[in-house]
């Protein structure tokens, strides 16, 4: 009898248990949300130091004032190629002059070579001070009364660092007159080589492993390894690279195969070797993303095809590619976004820290935003640390850009099917 009275009725056990449970959801809905606002603040955190950086007030010293090299009265900012090219004349000896010639014909440089040849050569500018953005929008009256604008040759100007000019120019070791349009066009370079070198691969090997192959112990290792090479750290892909790319294959990395550079003078540290690796780093990305979207295609759609007639090759290319191209142009956009930041194979492979010349085509030596950014990073001078925050919104546009392009294709056959 006693026994009887000290059991709960099978009501109360299943409300106790249901509290429990509605208690124990509550709990882990804070954690994840709190991880989440956590992951957020910390986004927002690196953006806004990232922009701190990126803009404020800058102290400029001349040796030569500009005003000094006005042109019948125009100042520099106003004057034709053919007058800036005179004040070079005027200010520099015959040597130097034609020495700028010899390495590149004035008759072939634009307008903003020559303006930036002029600033680089002749009136030199130099950065004395710099502040940051905050402490430029906070302390504006303290920064302008500290610098003393009405001597000649000195200026007090608030920057922004990612500017146009900054996207024209090259590389340079003067803060004043550097860019990233060389950098910027290597990663482009790169990682055009990366997508059409590795997407169709991927999905080929996807489309196989899930729709042809037998389950067998070979595939079942093949799977293994494809999924095994996805969390290979990216330097051993440089190493790989170097040895296969460079070394291996230099006649066709380097262009000497097909008569575009010269034998004596080329090698195989270029953009085509930096592309083909960084395929092989995002290729098991872009073949596991493949095979789980192919998998998740319903079985009713093939087998209806099979229903009418269709052979295996139409039901694969008619009706499981399209409806798995969204969840393949998610993997790509993972992948594409991992290769476009690497530095560590780029630098096995051997791109430039330093190099003051476009890529003209794959067989070209070259560097790309995250080793330039880096290199930057690594100078003691602020201002080269505020190039690099330019840079580093600059690489964020161009992955965003990316990002966006493959969304859209995304949407667009997800919408058609």
């Amino acid at each position: 009898m006693s026994e009887l009275n000290n059991t709960q009725p099978p009501q109360m056990e299943f409300s106790d248990d249901l509290r429990r449970r509605n208690l124990s959801g509550r709990i882990w809905m804070v954690v994840f949300r709190l991880s989440t606002v956590v992951g957020i603040i910390a986004l927002v955190t690196l953006l806004l130091n990232i922009i701190n950086q990126s803009a404020g007030y800058v102290h400029y010293e001349a040796k030569v004032d500009p005003d000094t090299l006005r042109v019948d009265g125009i100042p520099l900012e106003e004057q034709s190629k053919e007058q800036l090219m005179s004040v070079l004349q005027n200010n520099l000896s015959s040597g130097a002059y034609n020495k700028l010639d010899r390495d590149k014909p004035f008759a072939e440089r634009d307008r903003g070579e020559v303006y930036d040849l002029v600033f680089d050569r002749v009136v030199k500018y130099k950065v004395e001070e710099t502040w940051l953005l905050w402490d430029s929008l906070t302390h504006s009256r303290e920064i302008k009364a500290s610098v003393p604008t009405e001597q000649s040759g000195t200026e007090l100007k608030f920057v922004v660092w990612a500017n146009w000019d900054f996207l024209r120019r090259q590389q340079s070791s003067d803060p004043v007159l550097a860019g990233v349009r060389t950098a910027i066009l290597g990663s482009l370079w790169t990682i055009s080589i990366t997508i059409l070198a590795a997407f169709p691969l991927g999905v080929m090997a996807a489309i196989y492993l899930e729709e042809y192959a037998a389950d067998n112990w070979i595939n079942r290792i093949i799977r293994t390894n494809i999924n095994n090479l996805a969390g290979v750290p990216s330097i051993i892909y440089g190493i790989l690279g170097l040895a296969i790319f460079v070394r291996v294959l230099e006649p066709f990395t380097s262009g000497t195969l097909f008569g575009i550079t010269d034998p004596t003078t080329a090698n195989g540290r270029t953009i085509m070797s930096a592309g083909l690796t960084l395929a092989l780093l995002v290729l098991p990305l872009i073949i596991i993303n493949s095979q789980e979207a192919i998998r998740a295609v319903p079985g009713s759609l093939r087998n209806a095809s099979y229903g009418i007639g269709a052979t295996k090759w139409q039901t694969v290319w008619s009706h499981v590619l399209p409806n798995a191209m969204p969840g393949i142009l998610t993997g790509t956009i993972l992948a594409v976004s991992r290769a476009i930041g690497e530095t560590a194979p780029l630098v096995v492979i051997g791109a430039s820290t330093v190099i003051f010349f476009d890529p003209e085509n794959p067989f070209s030596k070259f560097t790309t935003l995250p080793i330039q950014i880096y290199q930057w990073t690594s100078r003691p001078q602020d201002e080269f640390r505020f190039l690099a925050a330019a840079a580093i919104i600059v690489l964020l546009a161009i992955l965003l850009t990316l990002n966006a392009t493959a969304i859209f294709l995304r949407n667009r056959f997800s919408r058609r099917y």
